[in-house]
């Protein structure tokens, strides 16, 4: 009697839930529409993981990055791949290349205070500040005095960013830097409100008043591991030309369960920075004609602990870089028309189009040779003496790539190789930490130039670097082509120390990326870059 009484309880729920669904219940529900009674425009995406950090100062990653793109502005931003003003209105540069001018527009804040040179200069100076130990203060480092101030050598005073008055900011480099103006339309260069900060030092761990923004779209919403909206900010200064009301992400970390969204219709789109496509699932959109492929400036690399019991020995890592059928891998597994990376660089950064000959894809006689000879260095008779750490941040993507890798390395070389996984932020942790002997990264080109891969190991106290490995003729010649103003020549020596590192093997090359994404047809102007930016400005909804 009482499970019949559940049961038919329970139908009368199920009843009302569908009236009130289908709006039977006498109230008209006007939620997807806006005050002057047009349709919203929601966009419904999903990224892989919890942010580990929404500070412009502190992000390192896509997945913090996607989110910040979308809510700050900073002096400049891409278009279409190609730097057009945001934040400045004008911009002026001397003519010896040092000395940059920005008039900045009359634009706001989300609190209504308007954006001033003195939130960009104080956001700089709170990045280089070494107490703040943000990872990414060296892409600030073109700046006159920055790298000294950053590593506790030179003063704050003598940098070259100088508040002229409210709308403009003169900034004076170290030497003429060609792709500044790309700089300043990336993360760690995006204004923040100062008063707002220095009042509440937590204003970025959370979505609220404090969080205080001046782009496109305002934080609306963060249920931590779980989703973030973002909402039109109808403050911004070109609200007018940002179609979309707003924006729901989820937080999903398993691809397959993603591409089930997708073909469910709860997303719109799918594609990095915005999860990734699953493996499995790149044959059946190809063939139903909905796959993208776009060029992409990132590398999948894996890095290695020069530190640790056998990666430290540069025979040991020359013997895993060159024991990797990278062909292999992209034909049965990624397919994806990734290319297998023999250098540091891509060769979709100008300049490096070209193989440069450091080392032969699945060269296994080599990597033998590589062995025999770190075998002997480090007082080893056996090969299955070397137990190594194959890491990954969880995916199912990394971990088929991390078996193959894995296979192989024991088959070919004899070595025993286990493979472990961490959630993203835990995983980032341990590679700051060097708590790991192999671990896969990738890396997404910050400005479209070679610097931007090689920059990251000009120390082992670089934030980026997680590798431990220093060279001081690489970080010679790197420091030579910031000088360097004849663009051949800069190359050549930008070149010399790609050379120098793959001599000594920090990171194992393993495929230049491209992009794959499927959107749904009334998603518009949406796809990624050559440097995966996502600008969710320009994205439009027809249905």
């Amino acid at each position: 009697m009482k499970k019949n009484s559940l049961l038919l309880l329970s139908m009368l729920l199920v009843l009302s839930a569908v009236l009130a669904a289908c709006n039977f219940g006498g109230e008209e529900t006007t939620s997807n529409e806006n005050g002057d009674g047009t349709t919203a425009k929601e966009l419904n995406l999903v990224i892989a993981s919890e942010p580990p950090s929404l500070h412009p100062g502190l992000a390192t990653d896509s997945t913090s990055g996607v989110i910040l793109q979308n809510v700050f502005e900073g002096l400049t931003t891409l278009k279409d791949g190609e730097v057009v003003n945001a934040v400045a209105e004008d911009v002026q540069v001397s003519d010896d290349l040092l000395t940059y001018t920005f008039t900045l527009k009359d634009t706001t804040w989300s609190n209504g205070d308007p954006v001033t040179a003195e939130d960009f200069e104080y956001a700089w100076k709170w990045a280089l500040n070494p107490e703040n130990a943000s990872e990414y203060a060296s892409i600030l480092y073109p700046i006159k005095g920055a790298q000294a101030y950053n590593s506790g050598e030179g003063a704050e005073e003598d940098l070259g960013i100088n508040v002229v008055d409210e709308k403009t900011l003169e900034v004076t480099l170290e030497n003429p830097t060609p792709y500044f103006l790309e700089l300043t339309a990336f993360k760690t260069y995006f204004p923040i409100h100062k008063a707002t900060a220095e009042a509440n030092p937590e204003w970025y761990t959370d979505a609220g008043e404090d969080y205080v923004t001046n782009g496109p779209f305002l934080l609306s919403e963060w249920k931590h591991s779980d989703s973030i909206t973002l909402v039109k900010n109808d403050k911004y200064w070109d609200a007018e030309n940002v179609a979309l009301d707003k924006v729901s992400i989820g937080m999903v970390e398993n691809e397959t369960t993603a591409v089930t969204m997708f073909d469910a219709g709860e997303i719109d789109f799918l594609g990095a920075p915005f999860q990734t496509v699953a493996l499995d699932a790149i044959d059946r959109y190809k063939g139903e004609g909905i796959l993208n492929i776009e060029d992409y400036a990132a590398i999948y690399w894996y890095k290695f602990n020069t530190t640790g019991e056998f990666t430290k020995n540069a025979n040991i890592r020359k013997a895993l870089t060159l024991a990797i059928n990278r062909q292999e891998l992209i034909d049965n597994i990624l397919k994806g028309e990734q290319s297998p990376a023999l250098g540091m660089v891509p060769g979709a950064i100008k300049g490096f189009e070209e193989d440069r000959g450091y080392f032969k894809d699945n060269d296994i006689e080599e990597a033998k040779a590589a062995l025999e000879l770190g075998m002997q260095e480090l007082g080893i008779t056996d090969p299955s003496e070397i137990k190594i750490g194959l890491s990954m941040n969880t995916s199912e993507a990394h971990a088929v790539i991390a078996q193959f890798v894995q296979e192989g390395w024991t088959k070919n070389l004899g070595i025993e190789v286990t493979l472990d996984n961490s959630e993203w932020q835990v995983y980032l942790d341990k590679l700051n930490m060097l708590d790991f002997d192999v671990a896969r990264m990738g890396w997404i080109a910050d400005y479209n130039d070679a610097y931007s891969f090689l920059e990251q190991y000009d120390s082992a106290e670089n934030g980026n670097n997680d590798t431990g490995w220093e060279n001081a003729q690489y970080a010679d010649l790197l420091s030579q082509s910031i000088v360097e103003t004849d663009p051949e020549a800069r190359i050549a020596l930008l070149k010399q120390a790609e050379a120098v590192a793959m001599s000594e093997f920090p990171v194992a090359p393993v495929y230049n990326y491209s992009n794959l994404h499927v959107k749904k047809d009334y998603v518009k102007n949406m796809a990624p870059d050559g440097l995966g930016n996502v600008y969710l400005k320009y994205v439009d909804i027809n249905k």
